[in-house]
């Protein structure tokens, strides 16, 4: 068993056949030097860290509020955006030190600041003190999921890395469905502050595991050394790459909608549908419906292509955003109709995000790293700020949230036909040696 692992680790690094066999078949695997379950698992848990720092907070937000003495119900949702801040902003500056160094050490830095950040959360006793603690959260998740992403791409290409994006979606989405019944459980038997120190917990027991179990998947002769020249160098380089700017940006839109109903839920089924407690169980069936799309994603992106998969599904994406706000403003609406569309635009996102990730990352695979950063800026603060700014037009309607998925929807649909130079549902994925 040993010599089995010793051989597995040893293959992180290429021989120059491989570098040679990789340049004629895109598909070539690295093998991460774990088993594949425990790597996409890993990869998984690390970024649900984000899910669980957003979600479980849901609950908690009108205590959070009263505590800290929020006036505005609309500024509880600086909670979620401080954090969003630190965990978007954060994201440009770590690809190029991750590129630089290894991936190893900056998601162990990474997993430390978060699980400092969440002690800090825990001894707030003012709304400042926990935004700069919220925003110190995000720094340091911000470091894990670049390199977490980084890893990924450092190991598969192609319509495999679809695929590995797809099973870590697919465990990443399961935290938000059980997210905000934690934090519900968690202020029936203690204080909000017990939140933050499940999130310590988290945090620390994935910075142990990363440590003793992930290997360095970045060799010494592939860094790329922390020069300012080569790292504006390597941000134009994503900028100038048509396919992905267009799905980054796309991504963005995305995420807005998705923030704008994070921002709004607790909101939306507690003061408009009046369902108290019972708002975690209702979120956890809309979530639950995007952790299923991720493993339908999974299963079929290799048969059908990253392409076809999420234009569909943007177009579902906008089309029942339309609905939604067309509903409300006729007065049509009930709370099954509106948790059914809402399900289903969930489900749309468990299409796009994946494979818009994949996509926008599959040719910048000499700078994945500092390609994640910028890619982690650009759609994650993006769409937080987007989410927000539709969150602050919530009126005691739903009409705010089917706008955001509708234009945001659009926008998307827009930087879509960008990328991909006015057409749309094609198999090909460029990166692939075959053509459908």
């Amino acid at each position: 068993m040993k010599k089995d692992t010793a051989n597995n680790r040893s293959n992180v690094s290429r021989s120059p056949s491989d570098t040679a066999a990789a340049a004629s078949n895109p598909e070539i695997v690295r093998d991460p030097g774990i088993p594949f379950v425990e790597f996409v698992t890993i990869i998984a848990m690390i970024m649900a860290l984000n899910a669980l720092a957003i979600d479980v907070m849901l609950p908690a937000l009108p205590a959070i509020g009263d505590a800290l003495n929020i006036a505005e119900d609309n500024d509880r949702q600086l909670i979620l955006l401080s954090y969003l801040i630190g965990f978007g902003g954060a994201q440009l500056f770590f690809g190029p030190i991750t590129d630089a160094i290894g991936r190893k050490s900056v998601l162990v830095g990474g997993l430390a600041l978060y699980s400092l950040a969440s002690i800090a959360a825990i001894f707030a006793s003012d709304v400042d003190q926990l935004l700069l603690a919220r925003l110190v959260q995000g720094i340091g998740c911000a470091g894990a999921r670049v390199t977490a992403l980084s890893v990924v791409r450092d190991c598969y290409t192609g319509r495999r890395m679809g695929k590995v994006m797809s099973l870590v979606m697919m465990v990443f989405m399961s935290v938000p469905v059980i997210a905000p019944s934690i934090g519900q459980g968690v202020l029936i038997i203690a204080g909000w502050h017990w939140i933050f120190t499940l999130l310590l917990f988290a945090g620390i027991s994935m910075l142990v595991w990363c440590a003793l179990r992930l290997p360095e998947t970045l060799p010494a002769e592939k860094r790329r050394p922390m020069v300012l020249a080569n790292i504006v160098s390597a941000y134009m380089t994503v900028f100038k790459t048509r396919t992905s700017l267009g799905y980054t940006v796309g991504t963005a839109f995305v995420f807005g909608g998705l923030f704008a109903f994070l921002a709004m839920s607790q909101q939306i089924f507690v003061d408009i549908f009046d369902l108290g407690a019972l708002f975690p169980l209702v979120f956890a069936a809309i979530a639950i419906t995007m952790a299923a799309a991720s493993f339908m994603n999974a299963q079929l992106v290799e048969a059908i292509g990253m392409r076809r998969l999420s234009h569909i599904a943007t177009l579902c994406y906008t089309g029942l955003g339309v609905v939604i706000f067309v509903i409300s403003a006729a007065g049509l609406e009930t709370f099954w109709l509106f948790l059914a569309l809402n399900a289903v635009i969930m489900m749309t996102f468990g299409f796009v995000g994946a494979n818009f990730n994949a996509m926008a990352m599959e040719p910048l695979g000499d700078i994945a790293g500092t390609a994640s950063s910028v890619i982690g800026f650009i759609s994650t603060l993006g769409g937080a700020l987007l989410g927000y700014a539709m969150g602050q037009q919530f009126n005691g309607s739903t009409q705010p949230l089917g706008l955001a998925f509708a234009l945001y929807g659009l926008a998307a649909l827009g930087c879509i036909l960008y990328a991909e130079k006015g057409r749309m549902f094609h198999a090909l994925d460029r990166e692939t040696p075959e053509k459908d």
